[in-house]
C-alpha cells in the first residue's frame, strides 16, 4: 500500500493556511500543505514536518480530522488539525510551492473548487479546535 499523505490543516486567528503548488496536481493547484509520510512516521508528525518544509511555519498537530482516498488524485490522505506556533508563512521551496495564503474557510473552499473533505469543512466552520 502506498504511504499515506498527511495534509496539515493549519489554523490561526480564524483563518486557514493554503498553498498553491508550483506544478498543479491535476485540478489541485490550491491545497493544504501536504506530503507523504516517511516510513514509521505518523500522519501527525508528517503534517508538522510538511508544514515546516513547505511554508516555514512551526505547528503542533492536535488530531486527525479524518482520512479518505482523494477523489481527484487517488491518494490516501489523512487530514491533520494543526495550530500555528511560530513563523511567517512563505513558500520555502519555489520548486514545490508558488504561493501561500491565510484565508477564510469560505475562500479556502472556493480556491480548492469545493473539494474540501467534509470533516475538514465542518472543523473549519466551527472556527477551530473544538472537539
Amino acid at each position: 500500500m502506498d504511504a499515506i499523505v498527511a495534509a496539515a490543516v493549519i489554523t490561526s486567528g480564524g483563518r486557514v493556511l493554503v498553498i498553491r503548488r508550483a506544478v498543479a496536481e491535476g485540478a489541485l493547484s490550491w491545497q493544504f500543505p501536504a506530503g507523504k509520510a516517511e516510513p514509521g512516521e505518523s500522519a501527525q508528525d508528517a503534517a508538522v514536518r510538511e508544514a515546516a518544509e513547505e511554508t516555514g511555519v512551526t505547528v503542533t498537530a492536535s488530531r486527525v480530522l479524518g482520512e479518505r482516498v482523494h477523489p481527484g488524485s487517488g491518494a490516501r490522505i489523512a487530514y491533520v488539525a494543526c495550530d500555528l506556533v511560530a513563523g511567517t508563512a512563505r513558500p520555502v521551496s519555489s520548486r514545490e510551492v508558488a504561493e501561500v495564503r491565510w484565508v477564510s474557510a469560505e475562500d479556502a473552499d472556493e480556491l480548492t473548487a469545493g473539494s474540501i473533505y467534509e470533516p475538514v469543512r465542518q472543523y473549519l466552520a466551527r472556527g477551530r479546535s473544538e472537539p
